[in-house]
């Protein structure tokens, strides 16, 4: 059974999972979707087409699913979707999608967003990932899992993230960061591998495949694509085939220093 504060306004039409807990002087939308289990802290707020799944905790204050900050949003219907097992502090600002990115925000399972965290318009995100305090996403962002962004830190729009990559606090990233790699600086650039959160789930034998493909991709001064697609035909490890698959997918290019 749940449990909604009376100080709660939950908007007539709203979906309400069973176990779900709102607390006082939060707002919950008529469109809004509540999983089972899901908690929601004093003040929080709900707007719009907005489901959340199961067991998430939303912290004070945070607001979900109000309309994107985009001066080409014009009332149309967008979707803000959250899975499930999220921590969602304090302060946090997630927008919907917009008609030009194709009107949904996405968020995985398993994800920590912590205090002040915006998430922008058409926003998609992995499963298991970190952004620290006040990390900054703007449209169409995409992540993958098991990445992490340090606190302060903005990410430009459009920009892709791989899995498994870290990004340093207080950074200032404009253009992708390939899976299984470290940036941090302003502007932010390869540093390395991500060796302390591959060590955490992968083998040895496929991060020293990695630290090979790393060396060949970004420190030999040959061209990076056309390193990337020998390494495709000519390597049989999965995880560097997903490395070179990205820098062949990039459009906005990798920040690294030429040799």
């Amino acid at each position: 059974m749940s449990s909604i504060s009376p100080q709660a306004i939950v908007e007539e039409g709203a979906v309400i999972g069973e176990n779900v807990e709102i607390g006082p002087f939060c707002f919950v939308s008529s469109q809004a979707t509540i999983g089972d289990g899901t908690k929601i802290a004093q003040g929080a707020c709900i707007y719009g087409k907005t489901a959340i799944g199961k067991h998430n905790r939303i912290f004070s204050y945070a607001v979900l699913g109000s309309i994107p900050q985009d001066l080409k949003y014009n009332g149309e219907e967008v979707e803000l979707i959250i899975g499930d097992y999220n921590k969602i502090r304090e302060f946090t600002l997630f927008n919907p999608g917009t008609k030009g990115g194709g009107g949904k925000t996405i968020i995985g399972n398993h994800n920590l967003f912590m205090g002040y965290v915006h998430i922008g318009h058409d926003v998609i995100i992995g499963n298991h990932c970190i952004l620290a305090n006040a990390a900054t996403l703007a449209g169409h962002v995409e992540m993958g899992d098991y990445a992490v962004i340090g606190g302060m830190t903005p990410i430009h729009q459009f920009v892709h993230i791989g899995d498994f990559a870290m990004i340093g606090g207080a950074s200032a990233l404009a253009q992708d960061i390939p899976p299984y790699c470290m940036a941090e600086g302003n502007r932010a650039s390869l540093r390395g591998l991500n060796l302390t959160g591959l060590r955490r789930h992968l083998e040895r034998s496929d991060i020293d495949a990695l630290k090979s493909a790393y060396r060949e991709l970004f420190e030999a001064g040959r061209p990076l694509k056309d390193v990337a697609a020998e390494l495709v035909e000519t390597s049989k490890n999965h995880y560097v085939h997903n490395l070179c698959n990205f820098i062949l997918k990039t459009k906005r290019g990798i920040p690294f220093e030429r040799k």
